[in-house]
C-alpha cells in the first residue's frame, strides 16, 4: 500500500487533476472516491470523463446508481458509480459492471470492494470543515439528500487529497505517474 498527499487549490484544479489522472488510467482500473458531500468527488469525476474523452455529460448517478459513458476515441468505457445507497459488496456486484474491460470510479465505495477487485486507487478528499459557508453547504445537503444536487462548486476552497494505492497496479504511485 502506497500513499501520496496532494493539496488541490480550487474546483478548477480538482477538474484538472481528474484530466491528468485520466491519462494514466486503463481498462480494469478501479478508483474509489471518498469524502463528504460537496468535497469535489463529482468535479474530479467530470475531469476524468473529459480526460478519457467519453460521450455524455458526467453527472452524479445518485438515483440510477451507475452510468456508463462510452469512449469517443476507442478507449474503454468509463463507468461512474454512486454507491451512497449501497450497503454491501454484493449490491455493488449486482450492478453487473464489466470491471475488467472498463475504467470504473465509485463514489462512496470505501468498504464495498471485497471480492470486486484486487487493485484499486483510493482517493480521499478532505475539505475545510466548520466555516460558515461550509456549514451552510453541509446543512443544505443533509436536508436535501433525496434531491439531485451538486455542491462541488459552491465552496471553492482548497482540498486535501490522500491517494492510497492498493494491490499490484498501484503498488508504487510514483511509477504510474502520480508521484
Amino acid at each position: 500500500m502506497t500513499e501520496l498527499v496532494r493539496t488541490i487549490t480550487d474546483a478548477a484544479a480538482m477538474h484538472r487533476f481528474g484530466v491528468s489522472l485520466a491519462s494514466i488510467l486503463q481498462a480494469g482500473d478501479l478508483v474509489v472516491l471518498t469524502g463528504p458531500l460537496g468535497a469535489g468527488k463529482t468535479t474530479l469525476t467530470r475531469g476524468l470523463g473529459e480526460g478519457l474523452q467519453v460521450r455524455g455529460a458526467v453527472t452524479s448517478p445518485t438515483f440510477v446508481l451507475a452510468r456508463t459513458h462510452p469512449s469517443l476515441v476507442d478507449g474503454p468505457p468509463f463507468v461512474h458509480v454512486d454507491a451512497y445507497r449501497l450497503e454491501s459488496a454484493m449490491e455493488l456486484d449486482d450492478l453487473d459492471i464489466d470491471f475488467a474491460r472498463s475504467i470504473v470510479v465509485v463514489e462512496w465505495g470505501r468498504g464495498l470492494l471485497d471480492g470486486i477487485g484486487e487493485s484499486w486507487l483510493d482517493i480521499e478528499i478532505e475539505r475545510p470543515q466548520g466555516g460558515a459557508e461550509a456549514d451552510r453547504e453541509a446543512d443544505a445537503a443533509a436536508s436535501a439528500l433525496d434531491a439531485v444536487i451538486d455542491l462541488d462548486h459552491d465552496v471553492d476552497e482548497p482540498r486535501t487529497l490522500t491517494l492510497t494505492g492498493h494491490g499490484q497496479r498501484w503498488a508504487r504511485l510514483a511509477d504510474v505517474g502520480l508521484g
